[in-house]
């Protein structure tokens, strides 16, 4: 723990920032995790980009998703067109199993329906190579490499498979984790049309590779844990309306900033939790929150 103290403190001495911490020996105090974001400074929390940011209305609050079109191009172009046509507003979630997922999306609401648009082709996993930022921290019990692609939690294949492979792909995906969205299809890999999920509990094993991830809740989560279960629910908690940031006034917008999962800050505050041990083994990402910044407050 003496070493992780150290540790902390020179990188907040890297980051310019004075460690006003220090223990009855006048070493360098280990900073608590919020103590340290509390310090680092404001380039590392990025802004998110209006245009693939969505606001799902839900009675128990706002639920606000970042869109991943570097995962998932075309599901992305599909949600931000259904949005934009009002397709979402007033629909329910009619089928939602606690510790599993949410889902939501069909206008009859039995599962069985869509839009009037045609299904899309699968999106599981991308070429690495083309998904850039991809930032690893580590291993876990699942997957050679984990880590985010800004705030998206993502594992891969080691690079160094590329070159024993006879596609010479390397592959990425999206996990399926809490706050997680996703796209709901039928046994065809390629029916997905306007039915989503939002992830509940960690479901990796089952999903990931299997179904499309396409973004993330950035903040709200706390609003599903009010979404009636059940298969289908006594009464399917309705989806008030669905928007995208860019067609909203600044004026009304939130005002949320998000650490940037691929700078060293982030890196350190993970070692700060401990959620990745000295040998870069990863204790359970699904677990991991990415810090935001909401009206200047951190939330973690």
């Amino acid at each position: 723990m003496r070493r992780l103290a150290i540790m902390a403190a020179a990188s907040l001495a890297a980051l310019g920032v004075t460690a006003a911490f220090a223990d009855d020996d006048d070493e360098p105090a280990k900073p608590t995790p919020l103590e340290f974001l509390q310090s680092a400074p404001d380039d590392v929390w990025r802004p998110l980009d209006p245009e693939n940011t969505l606001y799902m209305d839900l009675p128990a609050g706002l639920v606000v998703i970042e869109l991943r079109p570097d995962f998932a191009p075309n599901h992305i172009q599909r949600i931000k067109e259904l949005t934009r046509e009002g397709f979402y507003d007033g629909l329910t979630f009619h089928r939602v199993i606690e510790g599993f997922m949410a889902q939501g999306g069909d206008p009859k609401g039995d599962g069985t329906g869509g839009s009037d648009k045609p299904d899309l082709e699968a999106e599981f996993s991308r070429e690495a190579s083309e998904v850039s930022g991809f930032t690893q921290i580590g291993r876990d019990r699942i997957a050679p490499r984990v880590g985010y692609v800004d705030g998206m939690p993502a594992a891969a294949q080691p690079e160094g498979l590329r070159s024993f492979l006879t596609t010479n792909s390397v592959k990425l995906w999206p996990l399926h984790c809490p706050g997680v969205m996703s796209m709901a299809r039928a046994t065809d890999p390629n029916s997905a049309n306007s039915q989503f999920f939002l992830m509940i509990g960690d479901s990796r094993l089952n999903l990931d590779k299997r179904y499309t991830g396409w973004g993330w809740i950035v903040d709200g989560f706390e609003a599903t844990r009010r979404i009636v279960r059940g298969e289908p629910p006594s009464r399917p908690t309705p989806i008030i309306r669905v928007r995208l940031e860019a067609d909203i006034p600044a004026s009304q917008r939130e005002n949320i900033r998000v650490l940037n999962t691929s700078s060293e800050t982030f890196k350190q505050y993970l070692q700060l939790t401990e959620d990745v041990s000295e040998d870069s083994y990863v204790k359970d990402i699904c677990e991991i929150r990415v810090p935001i910044k909401k009206d200047g407050k951190i939330e973690r």
